[in-house]
């Protein structure tokens, strides 16, 4: 049943649904975002319980989909430039492997943190998420947040500097 409404909705609404996320991604390359907002619509119709407009309901999971479009975006693209950048500087064999061990040595100092400090430290620090979207994932109020990630920069700060002091 819910099928053939959004395919209802789909004739009715796709054009509509289109049209934002052009403006909201910038990009006319949007066909296959508009396919996964209604396959989401689907696989969600029964979280809509009719307080808005269905062209309402079908724009916010539209906007959902173009925020987690331009995050991937903006990781591959930061990927890229990290990666060009390492290709085109010349670095050393010596500093590529000083480059590989500081990683190594931030990515062993991360895993011996404990829970609730890596966890902030990965969302906040290495994917960039803002105060709230990671206080949200927690659920944890924003203070916490900030109040936990501040903590875990200093313990992270004092287990590098030990591994420095050891070398």
């Amino acid at each position: 049943m819910n099928e053939e409404l959004i395919t209802d909705w789909f004739d009715a609404y796709a054009d509509d649904v289109y049209r934002f996320l052009v403006y909201y991604t910038s990009t006319s390359d949007v066909e296959d975002l508009v396919q996964e907002v209604f396959i989401k619509a689907i696989n969600r119709y029964d979280s809509f319980k009719g307080d808005s407009s269905p062209k309402t309901w079908l724009i916010s999971i539209a906007r959902n989909v173009a925020i987690d479009e331009t995050r991937k975006q903006k990781r591959k693209d930061w990927r890229k430039l990290i990666k060009t950048y390492e290709d085109k500087v010349d670095i050393s064999p010596e500093d590529k492997h000083l480059l590989n061990e500081k990683k190594l040595e931030l990515h062993k100092a991360i895993a011996k943190l404990k829970q609730d400090y890596r966890d902030v430290v990965i969302l906040r620090g290495i994917e960039e998420l803002s105060v709230s979207e990671t206080a949200n994932i927690l659920k944890w109020s924003d203070s916490k947040v900030r109040v936990t990630f501040h903590r875990a920069l200093k313990v992270l700060k004092l287990q590098v500097k030990e591994v420095h002091y050891e070398s």
